[in-house]
This record gives structure tokens, sequence and C-alpha cells, in this order.
């Protein structure tokens, strides 16, 4: 474990806060006026899930968790866990629902998902920016409705609900962006 400055802060770095180890969710620079500057973050409880904000001064040091990542492809839920086999070993992973969280229409089974572990633990996730989805549901459009940049709810295989152009239909594969949950394009 090695010790950060606040001026290092960005999302997805993982520190220890309170004697648990945290990931930032969130932080933003605030340089007032008057007085000093400092961090505003969100963090993220590696063993609970629960989201604290805390507020740190500028050039506080904290101390950096190493978190280990390992591959794996996304294979079933058991009802509690959402189970992980890695492709080489065909060891399996275990991830808490918590953990997972509303992340879990991102998952399909087959992709590739960066499963991150702290003290043999799992306690995060990471997706791929995008993933292609097939559209299982979409509105009908009505004729003549072209106005600029219209959209239409449609549902993915996954449970996804997504505004999505006009000329979408269904059976058809589109990218989703899963930082924005947002369509990005048709898939070619």
């Amino acid at each position: 474990m090695g010790v950060i400055s606040t001026s290092q802060f960005k999302r997805g770095i993982y520190i220890l806060f309170q004697e648990e180890p945290h990931m930032i969710v969130d932080t933003s620079f605030v340089s007032p006026g008057k007085g000093s500057a400092f961090y505003r973050t969100k963090l993220k409880n590696l063993y609970t899930g629960r989201v604290v904000e805390y507020t740190y001064k500028s050039g506080e040091k904290v101390e950096e968790v190493i978190v280990e990542t390992n591959e794996a492809e996304y294979s079933y839920f058991d009802g509690s866990n959402y189970v992980f086999i890695e492709p080489r070993t065909f060891e399996q992973y275990s991830v808490p629902v918590e953990i997972v969280g509303d992340d879990k229409v991102y998952l399909k089974e087959g992709l590739l998902y960066r499963i991150k572990f702290y003290d043999e633990k799992a306690v995060g996730i990471s997706l791929p920016k995008t993933i292609a989805y097939t559209v299982v549901e979409a509105e009908n459009s009505v004729k003549g409705d072209t106005a600029t940049n219209a959209t239409k709810n449609a549902v993915l295989d996954t449970g996804l609900k997504v505004l999505v152009p006009l000329f979408i239909k269904t059976g058809e594969e589109i990218l989703v962006s899963t930082e924005t949950g947002q369509y990005l394009s048709r898939k070619n």
C-alpha cells in the first residue's frame, strides 16, 4: 500500500478511509474565494457498498489500497451471487448482488468483465465501455414523425430500457454505453 495526495484523486481509485477500503466514486476540487482549497469526495465502502461523502483538505495524504483484478466471463446468477468463470483456468468467482447493484442490466453471458478483489474477496466489477444488445421490444414509430433527434423506448435482451432513434426495429443489434446507459449506434 502506498500513500497518495488528494491531487491524485480520481474516480475508481481505492483508498483506506476510517480503517476500511473504499473506492472513490466521485471527486471534485473546490477552491473558495476565502480559505483553503479542498476535495469533496463520494466514497463507496468495499465491504458494505454504502456510499459516504467526505471532504479532504487540499494536499492531504491518504493510504491507497491495492486491489487485484482478474478477467472472467459472466456465466449465470445463482440467486444471491453472479457467477463468473475465468476462461483459461475455469476458476469460478462469485460476486454478491450488493456489489453488482444496478449494473446487473449490463451483464451478458460470455462477455468478459474485470472482477476486483481485496483480501481474496470480490469487491467490484468493471464493465466494458460499450456492449452490444438485441432489441427485444420497440415501440412502432408513426409515419411522418421525423422530428430531429426523435426517439422511442426500447427494451433490450437483458431488460435494460433505452431511448433509441425511430428507425431501430425489434431484432436489431445496437451498441449501448455502460457509462451513460444511452444508445450509441447500430452494431455493424
